[in-house]
């Protein structure tokens, strides 16, 4: 390396420690200006890994509402918590065989105990289409709720 490479290597060093000191996010912003040489040195969250959740009530609510918070779709984990344990217990296999939905031929299932017709026209890309699978079912029936109450928070009563 010429001496001015090794003056500048010096001189860029110098500036990075100065600015983490004044703090990390100053000292990321300062990577492109410093002379960063590839896209991940400048993005860093990047490489984080992916979210996992239990395979629970609780996981499945917390995987939803990471889903609907992409998606513009409001709720919060008690709202959710609440109906979910008014309509099936908690068990995502629940099923309603004796309601006039299912009288009509379309009992309502899952966590949510959703129809079919409502889960179809409500899923949420991304999710299964699947209504027993718990995330798929708690997604769609959150953003039915939204579209019809406001959010599955002003819900206290079937819906």
């Amino acid at each position: 390396m010429s001496a001015n490479g090794q003056n500048r290597h010096a001189r860029t060093a110098r500036l990075a420690r100065k600015l983490a000191v004044a703090g990390t996010g100053a000292a990321v912003l300062a990577l492109p200006l410093i002379g960063a040489t590839s896209a991940s040195a400048a993005t860093p969250a990047a490489t984080t890994a992916a979210t996992t959740y239990p395979d629970n009530l609780d996981g499945w609510i917390r995987e939803s509402l990471d889903i609907m918070a992409q998606q513009g779709i409001p709720g919060s984990y008690e709202g959710i918590h609440r109906n979910i344990m008014r309509e099936s217990s908690g068990n995502p296999l629940a099923i309603n065989n004796w309601d006039i939905n299912a009288i009509n031929g379309t009992p309502s299932k899952g966590l949510l105990q959703v129809i079919d017709p409502t889960f179809q026209a409500y899923h949420v890309p991304g999710t299964s289409w699947d209504p027993y699978d718990p995330v798929a079912n708690i997604t769609a029936a959150c953003n039915y709720a939204a579209d019809r109450y406001g959010s599955m928070d002003n819900v206290f009563g079937a819906y």
